[in-house]
């Protein structure tokens, strides 16, 4: 497919084993599909997993990872390219640079910056990029039902909400990519 998917999670792996074994399973079927990965370049946690399985399935793995993380978040040792940046900032724009969707996986507030980060860049037309948020058991509800409240509060514009995919299983996620970008490509 030569598309290049940047992948936002989570550099713990949390308490739900279901969303760990999710994650690997979404590297394999990225890997398998002929999707490249850009993530943050960690071993650690949700996108190690990701960036584990992808490689292992004989995937593209693009880490970027600032300096100051290095001694936080090992790097992840199996990788096809590592850039190593000065700073958060730069890691984001290299990440959006080279990607050609954005996935948003569970996570903490790293994930939440760069979940929101791509929407308002999309919302402003800095992109267009398709952005797919991985509902996985339901741990995108509450941010999900507030967002709505914003909206129907007046902070929000409706289209603010839209163009944004909500979807609950690796099935899902692989089929919408593949349905974006064999459309995309057929124009």
């Amino acid at each position: 497919m030569n598309k290049t998917i940047c992948v936002f999670c989570g550099s713990k792996d949390g308490d739900n084993l279901n969303i760990i074994a999710k994650a690997a399973d979404l590297g394999r079927a990225l890997a398998e599909e002929g999707f490249s990965i850009v993530f943050g370049g960690g071993r650690l946690g949700l996108m190690g997993s990701v960036a584990r399985a992808a490689f292992e399935s004989n995937g593209r793995v693009i880490g970027i990872i600032p300096t100051g993380l290095t001694s936080r978040e090992p790097v992840q040792l199996e990788l096809t390219e590592l850039f190593v940046v000065d700073d958060i900032i730069e890691r984001k724009r290299l990440m959006i640079e080279k990607s050609d969707a954005f996935l948003i996986l569970p996570g903490g507030l790293g994930t939440l910056d760069e979940l929101f980060e791509v929407w308002t860049g999309r919302q402003v037309k800095a992109h267009n990029k398709p952005i797919i948020i991985g509902n996985w058991d339901g741990y995108y509800d509450k941010l999900l039902s507030f967002l709505d409240q914003a909206n129907h509060q007046g902070f929000l514009n409706s289209d603010h909400l839209d163009g944004v995919a909500i979807l609950k299983s690796v099935e899902e996620i692989i089929d919408a990519l593949k349905t974006t970008f064999v459309s995309t490509h057929s124009r």
